[in-house]
């Protein structure tokens, strides 16, 4: 990468920091100078506009989601345990998240009422990472490990609302154990939409799990 390269990357990335912590609203011109020790000229010559420079980092936010979350669980077999594995990361970022703010909760707070750009920006992102979730589901229902009446767009809601309740109770209330409560929530979730197993099935995944417990106690 070029110098304008490195310093256009280095100043998103504090912008990123700035716009986690106060949202994206709290980002400006001249905080973002004073952090990168530039004048406002020096910074606003990499973005044509503040909302430029909102729409990047709400971009750049979702590459770092991607990268953490989405292309992970790729490499987990197609239907339920990669569903499994998207909910595992997701929540393992938004644990991280609880010190800091995500930009899809506290973008969708901010410009639910407010047309514009950035608020399609933010929007598409969210859809994205939905239909994302929602094939994962189909593929599941399809290969037989949900089932066959699974409303994929139901499922998807439910798993949301529990991230929201984690974000909300971990972030705003600070109660101990939400990202446990979470994981349960999901375990349940799963274990309602999850399809019927054959007899020898069911024995095998019993003992799985007795020997599971085993490890934990151990």
């Amino acid at each position: 990468m070029r110098k304008g390269e490195l310093t256009r990357a280095a100043i998103l990335d504090v912008a990123l920091d700035l716009a986690s912590r106060d949202g994206l609203e709290g980002l400006t011109i001249g905080v973002l100078a004073d952090r990168m020790n530039m004048s406002k000229s020096g910074v606003f010559a990499h973005f044509g506009s503040r909302e430029d420079l909102q729409i990047e980092v709400v971009k750049l936010y979702h590459q770092h989601f991607e990268q953490e979350v989405f292309y992970p669980s790729l490499k987990e077999p197609r239907g339920l345990p990669r569903l499994q594995a998207m909910f595992a990361r997701w929540i393992k970022r938004v644990s991280v998240e609880i010190a800091s703010g995500c930009i899809y909760i506290s973008g969708a707070v901010e410009y639910d009422d407010r047309p514009g750009a950035i608020r399609e920006e933010l929007a598409a992102m969210v859809r994205t990472w939905q239909a994302a979730l929602r094939r994962c589901v189909e593929q599941a229902i399809t290969m037989g490990h949900l089932r066959a009446d699974t409303d994929p767009q139901q499922l998807v809601y439910e798993m949301y609302g529990l991230v929201l309740a984690l974000h909300h109770d971990a972030r705003f209330l600070k109660v101990p154990g939400s990202v446990n409560r979470a994981e349960v929530g999901f375990e349940r979730l799963i274990s309602m939409y999850r399809a019927p197993q054959p007899a020898g099935d069911e024995m095998l995944a019993d003992m799985n799990n007795q020997k599971s417990a085993v490890k934990k106690t151990a």
